[in-house]
């Protein structure tokens, strides 16, 4: 019996703290202090606790408190209207265990940045000749309490979690946070926090060499392929296992509001471009659909030229033209989007171009524009409409350039070919009061077809009279084609 006291007594102790540390309410990684609520909205609060435990919401801006129990899975989420008031303001959540402050909480834009290795490229550039343009003039100005920074770090799961594991946790923007913080995510809000003149959140949420297939739930990525990950090891290869990154680094994050979403990402799916063209519009309408916000603006970069190792791939895939051309085709296919195009400004050595504030620019044209109406503002590159043959050429017509093109010199990077699909270097000029561009070369007497930007590594030429770049274009859909060699 001496023995048996103990262990009852233990037992009894311990279920009491579990019960104690369950009653607690808990809210996840995303809603804590110094964060920015989506503002002059209805946003959504989240947590756990306690099975039917009551809590009381009370804070700074709203006369009354709100009360309501978790369910009996202890769950629970509330909506609460926001303001455009730009004065920090508290959130009190109590119950009969807990009292959780959040202070230091701004009413803002909010926006989610994910992708690969250019999205997550830093203020500070990474090693070995990899820099980001501009990193000591941006640090130096970085303090600002009205940008608030959130990073989620890598990780990956087999299954969807509640919460956010690896994380930075919200902090104002500052000359200690600002040069590990994603580059492109923070030029991105920088410039919108000043223009608009409100409070900018920024989520952060990428993996460096990852492809799509990782951000992408299950249930979507089911429609394209069988997704079993029992015996698979989530820590080998993280970045490239189907769902594990949407698992982890995304589903967390839901419903968390948020104004729209930015993307850059494509190079490690650059050789099934097809492929490519069905799961990214797939995974834009996933998360739209999860978050239940409509559909959101989402942004997103083209994948800039660079070397690779295929140098003079043409017809192959290994040519990133043809992804280039999927992204440049989805931004028809998704409702609400955009594309930056960067045709002029990659680097030949290194795939990550260090230019990230102009990147973003062009991102900032197309929410300006888009989503909080500043319609006078351009944002759409110069778009390959259609072609006419004559005087033994070829005229092409363009989208998105209505007030004309532009080029610094002489317009390159235009191919010609007749119906022996192949293509010759050609001449270029900008005609018909600098709307059209005129395509032609002497090996070519009957052209019927034209190619633009049509190689791993160019620098474009082609622009609309706002600077902003045309993509790499073709006028035929020609797998069989090849180039012109004159040392064969």
């Amino acid at each position: 019996m001496k023995r048996i006291i103990p262990i009852v007594l233990t037992a009894t102790l311990n279920l009491l703290l579990l019960n104690s540390v369950f009653a607690k309410v808990k809210l996840p990684a995303i809603i804590a202090s110094n964060m920015v609520l989506q503002r002059n909205t209805d946003v959504t609060l989240w947590g756990w606790a306690d099975a039917n435990e009551k809590i009381t919401i009370k804070t700074s801006w709203l006369s009354d408190e709100l009360k309501f129990s978790a369910d009996k899975s202890g769950n629970w989420n509330i909506k609460i209207q926001t303001t455009n008031s730009k004065a920090p303001q508290t959130i009190q959540l109590t119950s009969k265990t807990s009292d959780i402050i959040l202070d230091n909480i701004l009413f803002g834009e909010v926006w989610l940045c994910s992708g690969q290795s250019n999205m997550e490229q830093s203020v500070s550039g990474y090693g070995n000749d990899q820099p980001t343009f501009e990193t000591l003039q941006t640090i130096a100005r970085a303090n600002n309490k009205n940008i608030r920074l959130f990073t989620v770090k890598r990780n990956g799961s087999k299954t969807p979690l509640n919460d956010i594991e690896k994380y930075n946790p919200w902090a104002e923007a500052n000359t200690e946070n600002v040069p590990g913080f994603s580059a492109l995510a923070y030029f991105f809000g920088k410039q919108l926090q000043e223009i608009l003149d409100v409070p900018v959140g920024i989520i952060h949420a990428s993996w460096g060499g990852s492809s799509i297939q990782p951000w992408i739930s299950n249930a979507t990525m089911r429609t394209f392929q069988t997704v079993n990950l029992d015996d698979v090891d989530i820590n080998k290869r993280t970045n490239h296992i189907p769902t594990a990154l949407f698992n982890a680094m995304i589903n967390p994050l839901i419903p968390f509001n948020i104004k729209g979403a930015l993307w850059y990402q494509g190079e490690s799916n650059r050789r099934e471009p097809q492929k490519y063209k069905e799961l990214f519009p797939a995974m834009v309408k996933d998360w739209r659909t999860r978050w239940g916000l409509g559909d959101f603006p989402f942004y997103y970069v083209q994948i800039a030229p660079y070397y690779y190792k295929d140098y003079d791939a043409f017809q192959s895939i290994m040519n990133s033209a043809f992804i280039r051309e999927v992204q440049l085709q989805c931004a028809k296919e998704i409702p609400n989007s955009g594309i930056a195009i960067l045709t002029d400004i990659g680097a030949e050595k290194c795939i990550h171009p260090p230019k990230k504030k102009e990147a973003a620019e062009r991102l900032v044209f197309h929410a300006l524009n888009k989503t909080y109406g500043f319609k006078g503002l351009d944002c759409e590159s110069p778009v390959y409409k259609s072609m006419e043959i004559k005087e033994g050429g070829i005229e092409l017509s363009f989208e998105h350039a209505e007030r004309g093109l532009y080029a610094y010199g002489k317009l390159t990077g235009f191919e010609i070919a007749g119906a022996d699909k192949v293509f010759y270097p050609a001449d270029a000029q900008i005609v018909f009061k600098h709307k059209t561009v005129f395509v032609k070369s002497d090996k070519v007497p009957n052209p019927v077809a034209v190619r633009y930007a049509w190689s791993n590594w160019v620098v474009g030429s082609l622009f609309d009279t706002n600077m902003l770049p045309a993509s790499s274009f073709r006028t035929d859909n020609w797998d069989n084609a090849t180039r012109f060699n004159e040392k064969e």
